[in-house]
């Protein structure tokens, strides 16, 4: 009996040892050997391969292991960039508050600025969108609002920069959105005879915003609003501000189904 427990046991311990190697031999432990070149490698292959949640642990070893230096940086703002095309955007705008609060030095700083401002702008309707004729101005406003603040800064401190043409750009388009939101509200107070409701929603895009293109529609609706109030002096008051602003209006012809497309559709 002795000499079959002890063929047994060396037998049992092999089969522990096997099972232990191979539960060692993970793609952590493989990383380990990696340099911080190899990591940013194979970060990038994935991600130019859109594989963006095995890019993500991958730029994360990374920053660990270089901790310090710009390539570490670099694997924050990659780090970033995948979260934000793997529709992460929460992760995405930590990852950038991180570095911007870590590296207020660094020489990426304006891209840094750049991409928070990209992540928030969400300006992607949805494949369906035409469908719905849903834009960007009735749908939440606060991601917009801070697309806007960090373009702002961005074109504020770094005026020179790559990026910063875009970001001008994507502000007129927030602050057009922000005040056809306004449009948007007063035009639904209207539709449900609403029309002290309607007048001020019209009035705070009026006076909160310049030169946009909704301010001809909010006119309107405190034309329309003010007649439905009999409030006649007001009514012909806006009239006039609408004719002489908007020489060529539509709107006071056909009404509210004067515009043919969005303002929203040119971008």
């Amino acid at each position: 009996m002795a000499s079959v427990k002890l063929s047994v046991v060396p037998s049992l311990l092999l089969t522990a040892a096997a099972l232990l190697a191979g539960c060692s031999s993970t793609p952590d432990d493989k990383m380990g050997t990696w340099s911080p070149n190899r990591l940013y490698a194979e970060a990038k292959d994935e991600m130019n391969a859109g594989a963006y949640d095995k890019a993500i642990p991958l730029l994360e070893k990374l920053e660990g292991r270089a901790a310090g230096t710009p390539l570490a940086q670099q694997a924050q703002l990659d780090k970033a960039y995948a979260h934000f095309k793997a529709n992460e955007q929460a992760q995405a705008q930590a990852t950038l508050d991180r570095f911007i609060k870590l590296h207020p030095a660094s020489p990426a700083l304006d891209y840094a600025l750049y991409l928070k401002g990209i992540v928030n702008f969400n300006d992607n309707l949805g494949i369906f969108s035409f469908l719905s004729r849903q834009d960007l101005s009735e749908r939440d406003q606060k991601a917009a609002k801070e697309s806007f603040e960090a373009f702002k800064e961005l074109v504020a401190r770094f005026p020179d920069s790559r990026y910063a043409p875009d970001a001008k750009s994507r502000m007129t388009y927030i602050v057009n959105s922000l005040a056809q939101y306004e449009v948007h509200v007063a035009r639904y107070y209207f539709s449900r005879g609403a029309y002290v409701a309607a007048v001020n929603r019209a009035q705070s895009a009026l006076s909160d915003y310049q030169d946009v293109p909704a301010l001809e529609e909010a006119l309107f609706i405190m034309f329309r609003s003010y007649d439905a109030l009999g409030m006649t002096q007001l009514r012909d008051d806006a009239r006039r501000v609408i004719e002489k602003n908007y020489p060529r209006s539509t709107y006071l012809a056909r009404g509210f189904k004067s515009t043919q497309e969005p303002w929203w559709k040119v971008w």
